[in-house]
């Protein structure tokens, strides 16, 4: 596995003997691996406002649907979108089709209380990719 400015190349890195690897079959410590580095990345971007950081790790679908109009209707909305707090926990994994998704306890620097953060992974040209996030 090799990691390239936070983007994990396996298909470079002959991680499996496929063309297309299933997340799914990552442990546990390999997708928080990866999800963390990404979930804070997608926390930075938000509090800044920068859509092109924002939408940086995801998937071509996924990137389409999230276009900037979205993106700063969301930011200039939402008080927690632009408050997200660095301290967040990570709760766990729920594995499905070619999907992984993994569910964080996220907090606010301006609101009290606690949000349930949602980052979906697959893979995409060998690599993991974005295919849904959002928090509750």
């Amino acid at each position: 596995m090799s990691s390239e400015g936070n983007v994990v190349d396996f298909a470079s890195a002959g991680a499996k003997a496929m063309s297309q690897p299933n997340i799914t079959e990552l442990s546990d410590e390999e997708i928080r691996e990866v999800a963390d580095k990404y979930w804070l990345h997608l926390i930075r971007a938000s509090n800044e406002g920068n859509y092109g950081e924002f939408v940086r790790h995801f998937a071509r679908e996924f990137a389409m649907a999230m276009n900037m109009v979205a993106f700063n209707h969301q930011y200039h909305n939402s008080e927690l979108a632009r408050t997200l707090s660095e301290d967040f926990d990570f709760l766990g994994t729920i594995r499905r089709g070619e999907h992984v998704t993994v569910l964080y306890r996220q907090r606010s620097t301006a609101k009290e209380g606690e949000w349930l953060g949602r980052l979906v992974l697959g893979f995409e040209d060998g690599k993991i990719k974005i295919f849904g996030a959002s928090f509750f």
